[in-house]
This record gives C-alpha cells, sequence and structure tokens, in this order.
C-alpha cells in the first residue's frame, strides 16, 4: 500500500503539469484563432462557428452578413492610426455583444466584418439589421470627439434545407453590401445565390484583394 500511496504521491504533481501545460496550450490556440485588435474570431474560427448554426438550424432561418465601415478611411486620414484603431475595437465590441447568443460574428479584416445569425422568421432578422445598423452608425468617441463613421450591411437570407455553403453566401453578401455602400440605404436582403458580379480569384470583381498589382501584392 505504502508503494501504491507514494506512486501515486509522485504522479500528482506531473499530472498537474501536464493540465496546466494543456490550458497554457488551449489558450495558445485560442489566442491565435482571434484578432488581435478586438478579441472577435479570425475567419478560420469563424467559419467552423458558422457551419454549427447551420447544421443546427431546422425551423429557424439563417443570415449571413458581411458588414463593412463607411467612412473609415477619412477616420484613418484625418484622426491618425490611434483613432482608427479605437474605432474597429469598439465596433468589435457592439458585434460581439450584439451577437449573443444567436450569431457568431467575426473580422475578416481592415474594416470588415461577417456574421451568420440564426431567427425564427424573416421580419426578426429585418429587425436585428435594423437594430444593429443603428447601432454601428451610433458615435464613436475618440479625445473627446465623435468619429463619423456609418456602416454598410449585405445579407444573404437562407429559408430553405439544405444548408447553405457559407462562402456561396458571403459572396452574395458582399455583392449586396457592396450595392448598400453605392445608394446609402444601410442594410439590404437577397434570397438568392446568383453572383451578379464576375468572379476574380473567387471574389467579387472590384472587391479589394481581387487583382494583382504590378509588383506582386494585391488590391
Amino acid at each position: 500500500m505504502s508503494h501504491t500511496l507514494a506512486a501515486l504521491s509522485a504522479a500528482a504533481p506531473l499530472a498537474a503539469g501536464w493540465t496546466v501545460h494543456g490550458l497554457w496550450q488551449q489558450r495558445l490556440i485560442d489566442r491565435a484563432e482571434r484578432d488581435d485588435l478586438t478579441g472577435l474570431p479570425r475567419r478560420a474560427a469563424f467559419e467552423k462557428s458558422a457551419a454549427r448554426i447551420l447544421r443546427k438550424t431546422r425551423r429557424d432561418v439563417v443570415a449571413t452578413l458581411v458588414i463593412d465601415l463607411d467612412g473609415f478611411k477619412q477616420v484613418n486620414d484625418i484622426h491618425g492610426h490611434a483613432a482608427s484603431d479605437t474605432a474597429i475595437r469598439e465596433i468589435g465590441r457592439r458585434l460581439a455583444q450584439w451577437a449573443e447568443p444567436l450569431a457568431t460574428v467575426a473580422r475578416l479584416g481592415g474594416d470588415e466584418f461577417a456574421a451568420v445569425i440564426r431567427c425564427p422568421d424573416p421580419e426578426t432578422v429585418r429587425g436585428e439589421l435594423t437594430h444593429l445598423h443603428q447601432w454601428l452608425c451610433s458615435p464613436v468617441t475618440y479625445d473627446g470627439l465623435p468619429l463619423p463613421l456609418g456602416a454598410s450591411i449585405g445579407a444573404y437570407l437562407h429559408t430553405h434545407r439544405p444548408a447553405v455553403d457559407l462562402s456561396a453566401a458571403l459572396r452574395v453578401a458582399d455583392e449586396v453590401m457592396y450595392g448598400v455602400k453605392q445608394t446609402g440605404d444601410g442594410w439590404s436582403i437577397t434570397h438568392t445565390l446568383n453572383p451578379s458580379y464576375r468572379t476574380v480569384n473567387g471574389r467579387r470583381d472590384g472587391r479589394r484583394g481581387t487583382h494583382l498589382d504590378a509588383e506582386g501584392g494585391t488590391t
């Protein structure tokens, strides 16, 4: 018995050490999957959580959103990077709060975000988009000054089975967002997956990141 107790006593610190190591590794993974500025999930983590929402959907409807800030470049040009970082952090905070508990949201990069939301009916989706747009357009303050920001939201509404491909839904939601940005309508919804714009490298023609510049980068 004494040998057994001694062995268990010796193993206890080792087991505790592996537990701490495992938690530490999980924190590293979680941190790597999140955007440094906003704490929102990055694209890969977002796709996983969005897929879970799509799989679990039965009677609910699902909306896939692409959100782009209006006036962000002017904020950066006039007030500087610190102000634009403040704006992105605050928008990320609002999106994270809005997303609970029926949505998942991510920062795709720059001033662009995406979300997938589950609602009981299309009318609820419209109400959520109205509320979200109003909230994103409410003032963000930096150094005592309100930053002139707005938002354009495009959404693809999926109301039937089988589950839609997330990439296709994001593609058309991006198109709708682009149209909203031209008209200033705030938000709009499409029910079709048929793209209206030519695709370049799997993305809307004219969208940031679709063309190679002369030096091999993207524009």
